[in-house]
């Protein structure tokens, strides 16, 4: 069977990720798709609207046919991380193609960056450190550094300052780097930018507009014409959504519960952010306030909401030293064409499969049970041991 892969966090799931989809498809050809999914904690360092079964739901109503679980430890890493984690484990899987949404359209521009970059590399972290030492961000660095050394070498490549841009160079990075089978391919985004605002006039939004939209309205027909009817369906079920914003008492709680120094031992916790940390949480009621006192020029917002996820899953920077890349399969869903490819693939996976959660032992699963257990109690669930109780989703194909 002919499986392509993509790489998600569906939070939630829109039009745009269905019209990706649909054309990943059609250009590939695909007899399965299978989509890596982050769980309950974002690569921007926010935790999901939705629990993940609900967000695995959305997917496999959609026309994807397996969901497996990107780990924490890679689903709240930097770019690079997050893309090595999900790139490995589409390779594990057996994916001839791994399909990507970018904002320049062509995967040509994306091996000539990285060719550019990885044959000039030495120079180019010389210039990103260079940078970072002037108290800029490392994305900014690495773009700045990536223009100087496009206009030297007359080049007309990528531009690494567009999010998803970036998350499709280190996919295609880590696809060449580790001399992977599997090809990348790029489908356009169209209408709506990574950040952009939800337009009434338009059917695609993303998903940071229909997420802000919705919070802020607090009412599913604020942003119904932006997901599939089945996403409503699934949403129409839910009575809160989770966001730092409902979480703050609980983070809060737990750093100063801390002391600056227990605090950082927690993944990406430098320089002595640490203290700034613990003092934004004795004086700021409301996390929009934490978040202002923290945030600056070196800091940004999502850089800081990444250590926020480490703290309050307790996420050490012991744990990061160990998981060095993925251990398991862990499949959160599947159709029943997603299920055939399985039997008959299983005994070429690279990875073992992990369908019931008690029957294998693994510290980095264990991350992803402890942050399932944290996100449900912040989440107003009151629910322990989910994960242990809910097995794989099973959706028939029509």
């Amino acid at each position: 069977m002919n499986a392509t892969g993509v790489i998600v966090e569906y939070n939630p799931f829109h039009n745009g990720h269905l019209y990706h989809i649909n054309l990943t498809k059609q250009k590939t050809g695909a007899d399965v798709v299978i989509a890596v999914m982050s769980g309950h904690f974002l690569q921007r360092g926010e935790p999901a609207l939705v629990d993940k079964w609900q967000r695995a739901t959305m997917a496999l109503q959609a026309g994807v046919d397996l969901v497996i679980e990107l780990p924490y430890c890679f689903a709240t890493g930097h770019a690079k991380d997050f893309a090595f984690g999900g790139v490995s484990l589409l390779e594990s899987l057996g994916c001839q193609t791994m399909s990507f949404g970018s904002e320049a359209g062509s995967i040509e521009g994306f091996k000539s960056s990285y060719s550019l970059l990885n044959a000039h590399n030495d120079e180019v972290q010389l210039n990103i450190h260079e940078q970072i030492k002037s108290g800029i961000s490392y994305p900014q660095a690495l773009n700045n550094s990536y223009k100087v050394l496009s206009a030297k070498y007359n080049l007309d490549l990528i531009d690494l300052s567009q999010p998803n841009n970036i998350l499709g160079y280190h996919y295609v990075e880590q696809i060449m780097t580790h001399h992977f089978a599997m090809q990348p391919l790029t489908i356009q985004r169209i209408t709506a930018g990574y950040h952009d605002d939800v337009s009434k006039n338009e059917s695609i939004a993303s998903a940071t507009g229909i997420r802000k939209e919705l919070l802020q309205q607090k009412q599913l027909s604020a942003i119904e014409q932006f997901i599939p009817p089945t996403s409503l369906e699934s949403l129409i079920t839910n009575d809160s959504y989770s966001s730092w914003e409902t979480f703050y008492p609980q983070l809060r709680f737990t750093i100063l519960r801390s002391s600056p120094a227990e605090l950082r031992q927690y993944v990406d916790l430098t320089e002595g952010i640490e203290f700034l940390i613990y003092k934004a949480a004795q004086q700021c009621n409301t996390f929009p306030l934490f978040m202002q006192k923290i945030k600056s020029k070196r800091y940004t917002w999502t850089r800081i909401q990444r250590m926020l996820c480490h703290i309050f899953v307790g996420y050490t920077k012991e744990q990061r030293e160990n998981f060095t890349s993925p251990r398991y399969i862990r499949i959160l869903g599947m159709t029943s064409i997603g299920q055939q490819y399985i039997s008959i693939h299983k005994k070429d996976f690279k990875l073992p499969i992990v369908s019931r959660v008690a029957s294998f032992k693994d510290s980095m699963l264990e991350v992803d049970i402890r942050a399932t257990d944290l996100y449900m109690l912040a989440s107003g669930h009151h629910i322990i041991g989910k994960d242990y109780k809910t097995p794989p989703i099973r959706l028939l194909n029509k």
